[in-house]
């Protein structure tokens, strides 16, 4: 569960630009590595109220939390979908440039560590949060692979590359798309994760995919050649003579990359509603009162 920055900066959500900056330099000047050193609690402190400074410091993001769109990571809070085209945008950034304008963490350590403390490349570097992101893919996307785009909660939008054979819950990372860096440091990173769509006609188990395919009765007594659908597009599929409902076909190759196969389960469909002429036929049929194995009762 994300954490509330107003409650770890100690303000009321009412609480002004200055009383926000005032809040940070006190709890900085307690929590501070230089400070507290090999005192972790303290540490983790430090990172959570200095995220909690750089959100509520930036106007727009701190008025997105405020309408409960982000929370404190900056993550999203209601499913997106995906947007884009040809006008789009690949920006790099990740703070909309209002908590830079105004705030400038090198100024607060210096005012409060002394003139050189803002110029000290150790001092208060951290590593900017990760941003977690929900994708929503197809099902023979999953398989096959495809670039899709998603946007960040900062209206930044990021082209994904899904790689062949993902599976439900996979993470993607996206190197430096993250929260920026705190006094330099390194940007956090997107962590993209996937969220499988369920196919109307196949079902994966490892690197094999399974269908039923409905046939007539008479492909299945005479056999045939019938189109069968695959994730990589339709093949011939050769149904055998006197083939029954809950035979298996295997289709070598067709499953997830070269490892997997697809395995097709035939199921005879009678007409739905058998005319007269069948009917007859049934009567005069020499194995009518034919009974197939059954479990016992």
């Amino acid at each position: 569960m994300s954490w509330d920055p107003y409650a770890a900066l100690g303000v009321a959500r009412t609480a002004s630009q200055d009383e926000i900056r005032s809040a940070y330099r006190k709890l900085a000047k307690e929590l501070h590595p230089d400070v507290r050193p090999q005192d972790k609690v303290a540490d983790e402190r430090f990172k959570r109220v200095t995220a909690s400074f750089n959100l509520l410091s930036d106007s727009a993001l701190k008025a997105r939390f405020d309408r409960g769109e982000i929370d404190a990571d900056g993550n999203e809070k209601a499913t997106f979908g995906y947007r884009g085209g040809p006008g789009a945008a690949h920006a790099r950034g990740y703070s909309s440039g209002a908590a830079d304008s105004a705030f400038d963490l090198g100024d607060i350590f210096s005012d409060l560590f002394g003139s050189s403390a803002g110029t000290r490349t150790t001092f208060g570097k951290m590593r900017g949060r990760d941003i977690r992101l929900p994708l929503e893919i197809d099902f023979v996307d999953a398989i096959r692979g495809a670039r899709r785009r998603v946007q960040l909660s900062d209206g930044r939008t990021l082209d994904v590359s899904v790689p062949p054979g993902v599976t439900e819950g996979q993470v993607l990372r996206l190197k430096s798309q993250g929260g920026p860096g705190v006094q330099g440091g390194p940007p956090g990173d997107a962590l993209v994760e996937l969220r499988i769509k369920p196919h109307a006609l196949f079902r994966r188990d490892g690197d094999d995919v399974h269908m039923d395919l409905q046939i007539s009765i008479t492909e299945a007594i005479e056999g045939a050649k019938v189109q069968a659908p695959t994730a990589s597009g339709p093949v011939t599929l050769t149904i055998p003579e006197g083939a029954n409902s809950g035979k298996v076909l295997r289709l070598k190759g067709k499953g997830v990359g070269e490892r997997g196969d697809q395995f097709v389960r035939l199921v005879v469909m009678l007409p739905e509603a058998p005319d007269e002429e069948l009917r007859k036929f049934v009567k005069k049929w020499g194995k009518r009162d034919y009974t197939p194995p059954r479990p016992p009762p």
